[in-house]
């Protein structure tokens, strides 16, 4: 079974090194014509036109070189190099949906794509080697993930669970309990943007099918977010589940071990934060909205 995930993993990730690469000699093929195309009408208008256009589709160039060169070299040594967190967002934000038409020109699906780049994603955000304040930690989940016929409403305050157990939506809260980290759910993006400014989380682990994760982490930039991809038993978007243990090997590798100046007994202080589970848990100030399943 190790062999197979091993294997799965290697192909996803030659897939999106291929696309990016693919993508990137698009893009500078792209602006090479820019170049020429024009330069032969600009010096009629003035002479200092073509190499004005030349140097600024140089630079451009230079760019999607750098971001592609720095993200690859970030994958196959796992640490950053060439300033790749600074150019992450070139291919958060551009190289993705290039990729995903590139891919649809080639007949690789949506899906196949957005799974490879959540996985590079994740690699990425776990080669930082940055561990973060529990209170800083947002673990965002979907409404899916609470059982379709429970009559109680979680998108806007958790602490209205039963904890019946029914659905993994109990299992999540005490971890999060647990490890002092923020917990949400969220019904869609507006929602799901709504709650990361209200929390300001330095990072986010996400649950979501790879759509969502995908348009999640291209979203929250520059806030670094992990994916961790939903089981759909029922299909999507009804009675999803999670696997719990990956969430919290999660949790155990990103979260700043509490210190003693965390426990917030130095001198008689209150806490530096509060636990994320209160009465007051960072509710979503919206209007009512019926519930879609």
């Amino acid at each position: 079974m190790k062999y197979a995930l091993a294997d799965d993993t290697a192909a996803r990730k030659r897939l999106f090194l291929g696309l990016i690469t693919a993508t990137s000699l698009l893009v500078i093929s792209g602006l090479a014509l820019l170049w020429i195309v024009p330069s032969i009408g600009l010096a009629n208008i003035h002479a200092a036109l073509p190499y004005v256009a030349g140097m600024v589709t140089v630079a451009l160039m230079v760019v999607v070189l750098w971001a592609w060169l720095s993200l690859v070299l970030h994958i196959m040594l796992k640490r950053p190099v060439l300033l790749s967190r600074k150019l992450r967002g070139v291919t958060i934000k551009f190289m993705l949906p290039l990729m995903s038409l590139l891919g649809m020109l080639l007949g690789i699906s949506k899906e196949k794509v957005r799974n490879s780049f959540i996985k590079v994603n994740n690699e990425l955000v776990m080669q930082d080697w940055q561990r973060h304040p529990p209170h800083r930690v947002l673990l965002l989940l979907p409404h899916c993930l609470q059982a379709s016929d429970c009559p109680h409403r979680l998108t806007y305050d958790v602490n209205n669970c039963e904890r019946c157990g029914r659905c993994p939506i109990c299992s999540l809260l005490e971890l999060a309990e647990a490890s002092g980290v923020r917990l949400a759910i969220a019904t869609g993006g507006t929602i799901a943007r709504r709650i990361v400014v209200q929390t300001r989380p330095t990072l986010i682990i996400a649950v979501a099918c790879e759509r969502d994760l995908a348009s999640g982490i291209q979203d929250a930039y520059p806030i670094p977010v992990y994916g961790v991809l939903n089981e759909r038993p029922c299909g999507p978007c009804l009675d999803t589940r999670v696997d719990l243990e990956a969430v919290r090997a999660v949790l155990a590798q990103v979260i700043q071990p509490a210190g003693p100046a965390d426990a917030g007994d130095v001198a008689g202080q209150a806490p530096a934060h509060t636990p994320a589970l209160t009465p007051a848990h960072t509710p979503v100030q919206a209007p009512p909205q019926s519930r879609s399943a």
